[in-house]
């Protein structure tokens, strides 16, 4: 899996790492500026709180004339009202906002990363755990949401109070201030060393909870096998471990994040209460008046608020930040096979098309000492039928995969209507091709749009004659709702043959002039076989088809066989010439017949 990455980098877990959502926030520049906007007016109006205080104390109760302090109280008032007001205001504007942004931006952020997943070769997810995958599309963008919605704005917000009330603090008690400045700073310092274990115990918290989500997605996806040598419990036993060790890292997390809350609020807290009290002892010398203590307690506590605030939110931050560390991984793989910067347009022969490979060569990446194919040359011509035979890890599914470019070979060229694959863009050459797998796979969703899956702008009427063709009308027409009947997650409420003309039906309404059938009778029964054989027949006509196959009582009537052993073409003719030459073919015919 190659990854791209920069110098500038940021380190693992440090939350400038967040500056890879700059991309996803930028279409919406508007809307955070407006956020910003009720955010600050917030803090603002916070910060005019206080003072707001302080005149009432000093101007409202201080009047010698009762008449004149009942107005003035009445005044007053209203001012904190009109404050109070405009906080409230603002700050659902600023909720709103930014609550809007925080689901937009993962939204964006998980079509992003899961449109990029869809369109990795599969060398990617030879080293990649769909369950890893799962959990990064989830968990890890979840916890972007909390940010970005949350606790970023409750951040800023905070930052930006407690630097007003900081600053009007200094303002009116220059010489404290600066007493309780270099104790902050003091404060500070550890703090930031001490956030570095955070970070890490962060990033490992969330590899963790992947690690659960990749065992719990391979087992659920092997559900009968797993019952069918009663493992259940094993399993269930390898799942608690990985569950523990998730929690036990997550405790540790939340243990050292806890430490660090702790010193944080009583550290600063302690330095602001000695700021209070030599405020005190100002009021009782007279150096400043009630009001004037009254707006510096409420200051403090702003501060002090906004300071234990910060240190939830950078704790967010941390976690954000190795979950958006996890989301740009993804982000960044590049795959091995991409449609070229200038592609040919070739036109669709429904003739049949014309398949050429020329000295291929190639080895799967995670067996680079095992050739998969050696010098394998063929040609197929339009409208013929090629079989492909041979033993097991002949190469038989790798010339199929190099055909879809699933992966590129080595060396060597593989053309499709005498132009290059590597020429086409990846839609373009996959959409001239049909296939039907050996492990049909049905989606979870009604059996017409299954079929419809091979042709998504067809008709209910084209849909369905698909079906008839591949002998599945019958058997779909006897399900609980028909055609509009759910099938179930990989089909389960389906037999394998079922599944398997589902498969067909699809591949024949796509109408592609190159169709590839990977043992596609393998999970009939006998009188299913005869069924589909005959549907498939059909279906070849006219178009250029490979089959492979293991069962070589299907293919006898094909154009060519070629036989693979070990990677190489070494035989290849009709049935008849294979059985008189007395090669591999007669002797892999010689064991089928005689069973």
């Amino acid at each position: 899996m190659a990854t791209s990455s920069s110098p500038a980098q940021a380190p693992k877990g440090q939350p400038r790492s967040l500056s890879g959502l700059l991309p996803f926030l930028r279409p919406y520049r508007g809307r955070i500026l407006l956020a910003m906007f009720f955010l600050v007016m917030a803090a603002v109006a916070t910060l005019v709180f206080p003072l707001a205080l302080r005149s009432l104390i000093d101007g409202g109760l201080s009047a010698a004339d009762k008449g004149q302090q009942l107005m003035a109280l009445r005044t007053h008032f209203f001012e904190l009202f009109g404050v109070a007001a405009a906080l409230g205001l603002f700050s659902a504007g600023r909720f709103y906002m930014v609550s809007w942004l925080g689901e937009r931006v993962t939204a964006d952020l998980r079509n992003a990363v899961y449109r990029h997943v869809l369109r990795q070769s599969p060398e990617f997810f030879e080293t990649t755990q769909t369950g890893e995958v799962l959990s990064r599309l989830t968990g890890d963008t979840t916890l972007v949401q909390t940010v970005v919605g949350s606790s970023l704005s409750m951040g800023l917000r905070n930052a930006v109070m407690g630097v007003g009330a900081l600053g009007m603090l200094v303002y009116t008690n220059p010489y404290l201030m600066v007493q309780v400045l270099v104790i902050l700073v003091l404060i500070v310092l550890p703090s930031v060393w001490f956030g570095r274990r955070v970070r890490k115990l962060s990033r490992a918290s969330q590899d963790r909870v992947a690690d659960s989500s990749a065992i719990a997605a391979e087992v659920l996806n092997a559900i009968p096998v797993v019952q069918s040598y009663a493992a259940e419990a094993r399993e269930s036993a390898r799942f608690d471990v990985s569950t523990q060790d998730a929690f036990d890292t997550a405790v540790r997390r939340t243990r050292a994040r806890s430490v660090l809350i702790a010193f944080i609020i009583i550290a600063t807290s302690g330095a602001l209460l000695w700021g209070l009290y030599q405020g005190t002892q100002a009021v009782m010398r007279g150096d400043i008046t009630a009001g004037h203590l009254g707006q510096t307690v409420v200051y403090v506590i702003i501060l002090a608020g906004a300071t234990a605030v910060l240190g939830e939110v950078y704790g967010d931050l941390l976690r954000a930040a190795g979950a958006t560390e996890r989301l740009m991984e993804l982000l960044e793989t590049r795959s091995s096979v991409t449609s070229p910067s200038n592609p040919v347009v070739a036109p669709v022969l429904r003739s049949g098309s014309a398949i050429k490979f020329d000295a291929v060569n190639f080895h799967y990446p995670s067996r680079p000492l095992q050739a998969a194919l050696t010098d394998f040359s063929l040609d197929v011509a339009p409208g013929e039928t090629v079989a492909i035979v041979g033993p097991s890890g002949a190469g038989k599914s790798t010339v199929f995969q190099l055909l879809l470019r699933f992966y590129d070979p080595a060396s060597g060229r593989i053309d499709i209507d005498g132009v290059a694959t590597r020429a086409l863009t990846l839609e373009d050459l996959r959409g001239r091709i049909g296939i039907v797998p050996q492990d049909a796979v049905i989606f979870s969703t009604s059996a017409l749009e299954n079929i419809r899956y091979g042709k998504p702008g067809a008709s209910d009427e084209e849909t369905k004659a698909a079906a008839q063709a591949a002998f599945a009308h019958d058997f779909i027409m006897t399900l609980p709702e028909g055609y509009d009947t759910f099938l179930g997650e990989r089909g389960v409420r389906l037999s394998g043959g079922q599944r398997q003309r589902i498969a067909i039906a699809r591949a024949m309404l796509k109408n592609s002039p190159l169709l590839l059938l990977d043992e596609a009778t393998s999970a009939l029964d006998a009188e299913s076989e005869r069924m589909v054989q005959a549907a498939l027949e059909s279906a070849m006509k006219g178009r250029t088809t490979l089959v492979i196959a293991h069962r070589l009582a299907t293919v006898q009537q094909a154009d060519r066989i070629i036989v693979l052993d070990h990677g190489k073409l070494v035989e290849q003719g009709t049935h008849d010439q294979l059985v008189a030459a007395n090669g591999v073919y007669a002797r892999l015919a010689a064991l089928q017949f005689m069973d």
